[in-house]
């Protein structure tokens, strides 16, 4: 067997089976088009809709080396020598096409006669019943008897769901060697040690499962493989891991370089080398495809990787940032195949770097929050920590396991650990239904029927805003009907239409589909599914009939508001990335016919100069006139033209470009202006964060911008009268008032508090004392919550060993209470937030705090009086039990 570079075995396998006659397809993204995943797990997702019959397939062969991301066995990365978050899967797909008699010989000459696997190494393993594959592999590939194991449900069948297509699979085994072994006497093909290990997974799709269960052999047989590459490459390359291909033994070394260590010296060293050296890989790739930190979905699980990544570095000893220090060599391991890695460097860098300097800071208070309980324990005489704090600092603040256990040693601690792993379970749990399909979600549906029937909807928007056309369907509470009432709402498919369904950011048009005594009136245009066009809306006259020939108009106005908006938006984006720099990226947009908004991301607030820059640089190109071209082409010819991509949209083979001449360049299937002239004026009205590295601009153009200008000139216009002032002086002359608005409102606290104290000393004396400790209840009508500290800190001067219940009472006789209880009264057992909470329980109210400061209040004094009577009684009882 030949030594063979990772590269060298993708483009291996993707060639031998394009001489099969499959289409090879480039590596579709990691957020799949399917709402039952989060991720794409494995490389038949792309193609499920096929597989489920909800589409028609393109071509019925297809091969794909497909970058996937699993994240539910995520704590097992770097212990065992095959689990990642990110690989690659090499597949092969037969959409009714080719099956057993075909893959099962092509999957053993591919092993054999291309990769050079020994024969006498490899084992298949067939579902139990399987008897048709078992004769295949027995007699047209003449593989011994012993060498082809039954196995039952749980390893040798496969389905997409509880009900659905499903059927047996045969995997491929190797025999890496006695080595590998467990040194079980009854060590053999599924046992979970690594000496058989399974490189390549055959599924034979050929039944229908009901919801009884019952099987029923499907129309057309569907075959899907799956091989991870990193698997094939460790054997192919012969070394004891996957982490030690190279895949990974570049980033590894780099990894190593970086910390000063030698990989393979320290086992505890090695695990944490290759938890980072597996997820910047992950995070990478996932930042590429368009996913950013935040707190839920995929977002979450970026973050938790990068942050995983920076708790082992710190494990390594490696202080300092070094996450984006390590994308050159991973997109060196990973060869030319991922364009996206280098299109994408600046931003992947960008999004790395403020997600990492921003945790740096979350350990700081982590370590805060363990010193803390660690000082809890000591006093409190215990030895062992918690099991629900260490998984707090682990799933909050990134502490792993282990670094909480090694400052826990330094104090002479141990963990419960028990607790600790109930904590995990519950996440892995919570993981892994996050990541399960839901297969009913993703189902057939009317829709999809008739697209399967009549075909897509032909959109002829980009040209035409009024066509006659025919009604192919009406779709009704997810019924299709041959009729729609008069006052009845619903979906009407046509056969051509000129309303643009939502997509992309661009919402959907509104408009009509009439005839003689016929209006239906369409509020949004929608895409069920894709290349269908839904109308939705009510039906305000007649009688609309399936078949029906028909007007449909949109409303143009609305249109060409649209247009205007989106347009600026593609110049936005392109401006940011001027002004700001090239990692500016879309991360999610709206387009309106009265406003745009765009996600993007970028490390800091902008300044006024900078968005002054942005706006100029766009008004310039709308003063330009320039002209704005869009053109069908390849993605791949696409991508040569140095197009950006959108990421919150999905692109097939054939792409619409959208150019503004000289300017910018994007891949957009939305409507837009013939020249950037037809804007007209634009404004950016605020921008603000909306999450970790994401900002948002909100912007208007056209005549909604025009008139807000407007507005803007009649108010300053009114402010120079008011200040009889020249227009440049306006906002010197406002922040003169504001600042003296602000001292004035300083000067009136400071002559409430005068009021409210003077002779307060004099006045005030205590309700109850006990143990040397004074309660003083005080109450005032309309007066802040800062007074009445202010208030509290003159009563404690003249009783110093006190505490003090100071209470206010609003305009619509709201309560809020304030207790103040000083160090002595605190040593000798008070504590003010309980002393708060039983006060404000008898007026209804609530209130908590800490023992020497605490909060609270009732929505009115209906019981105040009440309550007031039963402090003292309330303050003695809880000095006395302390006492």
């Amino acid at each position: 067997m030949q030594n063979r570079s990772a590269k060298e075995l993708r483009e291996m396998f993707l060639q031998y089976f394009e001489e099969k006659g499959c289409k090879r397809y480039h590596s579709f993204s990691l957020i799949p088009d399917d709402p039952t995943l989060l991720f794409t797990v494995a490389g038949m997702v792309p193609f499920k809709p096929y597989f489920l019959g909800i589409k028609k397939p393109e071509v019925l062969r297809a091969t794909t080396a497909q970058k996937c991301v699993r994240t539910n066995d995520i704590e097992n990365v770097g212990r065992t020598a095959r689990h990642h978050t990110f690989f690659e899967m090499l597949g092969n797909f037969s959409f009714g096409d080719y099956f057993k008699e075909e893959i099962i010989p092509w999957s053993w000459e591919f092993m054999t006669e291309r990769i050079g696997l020994e024969p006498e190494r490899l084992y298949a393993t067939i579902y139990l019943d399987d008897d048709e594959a078992h004769d295949i592999w027995r007699d047209k590939v003449g593989l011994p008897e012993e060498r082809i194991i039954r196995l039952g449900d749980e390893d040798n069948f496969w389905a997409a769901g509880p009900t659905g297509p499903c059927g047996p699979c045969s995997e491929i085994i190797y025999d890496q060697g006695p080595e590998y072994s467990c040194g079980k006497p009854d060590c053999a093909v599924g046992c979970d040690c690594d000496r058989y290990l399974e490189i390549w997974n055959l599924v034979f799709m050929q039944f229908n499962r009901d919801e009884a269960g019952n099987l029923t052999p499907l129309p057309k047989k569907n075959i899907d493989t799956g091989m991870g590459l990193e698997r094939l490459a460790s054997v192919v390359q012969n070394v004891p891991t996957d982490f030690e291909t190279d895949l990974f033994l570049p980033i590894i070394e780099e990894i190593s370089k970086i910390a000063n260590v030698t990989y393979g010296s320290d086992p505890k060293k090695d695990l944490a080398i290759k938890v980072i050296a597996d997820h910047i890989r992950a995070s990478a790739f996932m930042i590429a495809d368009g996913i950013l930190p935040t707190n839920e979905g995929r977002g979450y699980v970026l973050r938790r990787l990068i942050r995983r990544s920076i708790r082992y570095g710190r494990l390594l000893g490696i202080e300092r940032m070094f996450m984006a220090s390590l994308l050159p060599v991973v997109q060196t391991a990973m060869g030319v195949e991922y364009h996206e890695l280098e299109e994408q460097s600046s931003a992947i860098e960008q999004v790395l770097n403020t997600e990492e300097d921003r945790f740096s800071r979350t350990l700081v208070q982590g370590s805060e929050l363990l010193d803390t309980e660690v000082k809890k324990l000591v006093s409190d005489g215990v030895k062992v920590l918690p099991g629900e704090v260490a998984f707090v600092l682990y799933d909050t603040y990134g502490f792993p396991y282990e670094l909480t256990e090694e400052i826990c040693d330094e104090h002479g601690f141990t963990i419960d650990k028990d607790a600790f792993e109930t904590e995990m379970e519950a996440q892995r749990e919570r993981a892994r239904a996050s990541s399960k399909q839901a297969s009913a979600v993703m189902a057939k549906s009317a829709y999809s029927d008739i697209r399967e029937k009549s075909g897509t909807t032909n959109f002829v928007g980009y040209t035409m805003t009024e066509i006659e056309t025919q009604v192919v369907a009406i779709i009704v509470d997810g019924e299709e009907r041959d009729l729609l009432n008069e006052g009845e709402s619903g979906d009407v498919i046509l056969a051509d239409t000129p309303f643009y369904a939502e997509k992309g950011g661009q919402v959907g048009d509104t408009g009509s589909i009439a005839q003689e005594r016929v209006i239906f009136d369409v509020k949004d245009t929608v895409a069920p599914v894709d290349d269908l066009t839904a109308h939705r809306g009510t039906l305000l006259k007649g009688t609309l009939t399936k078949g029906a020939l028909v007007k449909a108009s949109i409303d143009a106005e609305r249109r060409k508001a649209i247009q205007r908006h989106h347009t600026a938006t593609h110049l936005i984006h392109e401006a940011l990335t001027r002004v700001l720099g090239k990692h500016v990226r879309q991360a999610g947009s709206i387009v309106t016919p009265t406003f745009l908004r765009f996600d993007f991301n970028h490390f800091a607030q902008l300044t006024s100069e900078q968005i002054h820059d942005v706006e100029k640089l766009v008004f310039e190109q709308i003063l330009k006139d320039l002209p704005v071209l869009t053109e069908e082409m390849s993605i791949e010819d696409a991508k040569k033209t140095g197009a950006r991509a959108l990421f919150d949209e999905k692109y097939g083979d054939l792409v619409r470009v959208l150019c503004v001449e000289g300017f910018s360049t994007e891949l957009c299937g939305g409507t837009h202006v013939k020249r950037t002239g037809e804007i007209g004026v634009i404004k950016i009205v605020r921008e603000e964060g909306i999450g970790s590295g994401i900002r948002r601009i909100n912007a208007i153009v056209g005549q909604t911008a025009f008139d807000i200008f407007q507005r803007m000139g009649f108010a300053v216009a009114h402010l120079v009268t008011i200040f009889g002032d020249d227009m440049e002086n306006i906002t010197s002359r406002v922040e003169e008032l504001m600042d003296e608005k602000k001292v004035l409102e300083r000067k009136n606290r400071e002559l409430q508090v005068k009021s409210a104290t003077t002779n307060i000393q004099d006045s005030v004396k205590p309700a109850a004392s006990v143990n040397g400790i004074d309660f003083i209840v005080e109450k005032f009508q309309n007066i802040s919550i800062e007074l009445i500290r202010q208030i509290g800190d003159k009563i404690r001067q003249k009783y110093p060993t006190s505490v003090i219940l100071l209470i206010g009472v609003g305009e619509e006789k709201r309560v809020n209470m304030t207790v103040m209880a000083s160090d002595e009264a605190v040593a000798k057992g008070m504590n003010a937030g309980t002393l708060m909470k039983e006060i404000t329980a008898v007026m209804g109210g609530k209130g908590g705090g800490k023992p020497a400061l605490a909060q609270g209040g009732a929505a009115n004094d209906e019981k105040l009086g009440e309550a007031m009577q039963k402090a003292p009684a309330i303050f003695e009882n809880l000095m006395n039990a302390k006492g």
